[in-house]
């Protein structure tokens, strides 16, 4: 049973910043009309029981390095950001390319950066927030100067189009930001708290198998979709989160009335509603991208935090609490000290 421990934060040399945000979803948008056209469903019921009204879907030939390297493109171009001294990459997802070699050393040789510490996470729809921590504790311990952290998935390469309890949830995109070492003298650290923790028990309610029994017996063949019960998911997810933000808030001395943005892993809005219901969060204050998006796993909290960013929600010294949970079990959250992004050249 997962509990609301929190993590101690690093003995920290240096403060990091967030310097540049990017993202990128695909062209093609499958609607609930088209998911009716599939399997037996309707727009009312996915719409009452998810939230979920469209999902974006990559072509036949797009990848998550394509998706990663987009939103990275995005991030570079919208802050002028230079990548030339990048020294860690890390791409949280669940559908890389590959087993071997890993998306990140694809980002990498896409953008030409030389010889950076780069490797991909394996942690769910928590993943991007484990990544954020991770890059910050190795910029803090001086081990990194400046890292992308990318959260990138094409679930829709895993997903049963078969199965109407699953295929109307996910889709795909790729949300990524700059990390960077602030030698400002009078800065601040970003991450105020950490939570994360996991619970292998309840790996048989969500999961991808890369092999399954034959049809005769005989052996084992490719497998490959993802396989969820979603009604253990709700009850780890409504159970789980609100103990992992009380934990983060007392680490951070802080109360909910404190919090300024709330960004939980857009899996479901029933969920993201039952989560605020029992912390007493607002749900204005609550930013997903589960309506136009669906659940695109690693890829939410970066995708919704790109969206405070483009319409201007956020200010400086606002309080930002980070929250994911996926298969494994796993959660992980983090509250941000908000800091101004730079404008280009700074």
């Amino acid at each position: 049973m997962i509990n609301g421990s929190s993590l101690p934060l690093p003995d920290r040399r240096y403060a990091s910043r967030l310097t540049a945000i990017g993202s990128h979803v695909p062209g093609r948008v499958l609607t609930n009309a088209d998911l009716e056209r599939l399997v037996e469903t309707s727009d009312e019921w996915i719409v009452q029981r998810t939230g979920i009204r469209e999902r974006r879907i990559a072509a036949e030939s797009e990848f998550t390095s394509h998706l990663a390297i987009q939103a990275v493109h995005n991030l570079a171009e919208r802050y002028a950001a230079d990548l030339t001294d990048v020294d860690l990459i890390i791409v949280s997802t669940s559908t890389p390319d590959f087993s071997f070699p890993s998306t990140a050393c694809l980002v990498q040789e896409h953008f030409g950066i030389a010889s950076p510490l780069a490797f991909d996470l394996s942690a769910a729809c928590a993943g991007f927030v484990y990544g954020l921590q991770v890059a910050d504790g190795m910029i803090g311990s001086g081990l990194c100067r400046k890292a992308l952290v990318i959260g990138a998935e094409t679930l829709s390469k895993i997903t049963d189009y078969t199965d109407r309890t699953t295929c109307i949830l996910f889709g795909d995109a790729a949300g990524a930001v700059l990390l960077e070492r602030d030698d400002r003298p009078d800065a601040g650290p970003a991450f105020l708290a950490y939570t994360a923790g996991s619970d292998g028990s309840g790996a048989p309610h969500l999961y991808r198998s890369l092999t399954v029994p034959a049809p005769d017996g005989t052996g084992l063949q490719a497998g490959g979709k993802l396989v969820q019960n979603g009604r253990e998911v709700y009850r780890f997810a409504v159970q789980t989160v609100p103990l992992g933000v009380q934990a983060l808030l007392k680490q951070a001395g802080m109360s909910i009335a404190e919090i300024d943005w709330f960004i939980p892993h857009s899996a479901n809005l029933r969920i993201i509603e039952s989560v605020c219901d029992k912390l007493g969060i607002p749900l204005e204050r609550t930013l997903h991208t589960i309506e136009r998006l669906g659940n695109t796993s690693a890829a939410t909290i970066p995708l919704a935090l790109d969206q405070g960013v483009r319409e201007g929600l956020f200010r400086s010294g606002d309080r930002v609490l980070l929250f994911g949970f996926g298969g494994g079990y796993v959660h992980g959250g983090l509250v941000m000290n908000w800091k101004e992004l730079p404008a280009p050249g700074e």
